[in-house]
């Protein structure tokens, strides 16, 4: 385990996240400009010093759909993580993950000859999503409210579907990114926590 497990304390980060997301959010619908300052691009941090875009574009989203999908399962997901793990181990996953998914994502991006934009928390929403599966790896959640599946089968469906997607082109949608998300939640567990997700699964569905 890398460094001590800070005190519990719950006080529903979750919900101040979700405040920051829709602040940012209504922000760039009046001045859509704003995606530019505050999204990630190597020239945003490169050409014109925008140190603040790995933070910040995790705060910008697309349009309605993107920034709603992202929040519900941010509720839905974080809340639960935040209360097994404390407020404070849950802000450090989640901006430790979201900061380094955007960087390698930028780079990987950069690398195979794509010049992107990229915004919004979907690296950090795929890394609370794979917390929850490990945290609660035998809860079952509900496709579309009806197909009932275990939370890290749905963790490995939605790692396939993103890999396939990524390979046979996404259009807009940052696949990549997503893959990143899981891997980084993943070794954040492992080194930080001392936990390896595949065992805890193993382990779970064994009983």
């Amino acid at each position: 385990m890398l460094g001590k497990p800070f005190r519990y304390r719950f006080f529903y980060a979750t919900f101040y996240l979700l405040a920051a997301n829709a602040l940012v959010f209504f922000a760039t619908l009046v001045s859509p400009v704003l995606k530019y300052y505050l999204g990630m691009s190597l020239g945003g941090i490169l050409g014109y010093h925008f140190w603040w875009q790995p933070l910040t574009y995790m705060f910008v989203h697309s349009g309605w759909s993107h920034f709603i999908f992202n929040m519900l399962a941010l509720v839905m997901f974080g809340l639960a993580v935040e209360r097994t793990i404390g407020s404070l181990e849950f802000l450090v996953y989640y901006f430790v993950c979201g900061i380094l998914d955007g960087i390698i994502s930028l780079l990987l991006y950069f690398f195979s000859g794509t010049n992107t934009l990229l915004v919004g928390a979907s690296g950090a929403i795929y890394a609370v999503l794979l917390a929850f599966a490990v945290l609660y790896p035998r809860s079952i959640l509900r496709i579309w409210g009806i197909v009932p599946v275990p939370a890290p089968l749905l963790v490995i469906l939605y790692a396939v579907i993103e890999l396939v997607s990524h390979f046979a082109g996404g259009g807009s949608v940052a696949h990549l990114a997503h893959l990143v998300g899981f891997a980084l939640g993943w070794l954040y567990f492992v080194i930080r926590m001392g936990v390896h997700p595949a065992r805890v699964w193993r382990d779970a569905w064994r009983r």
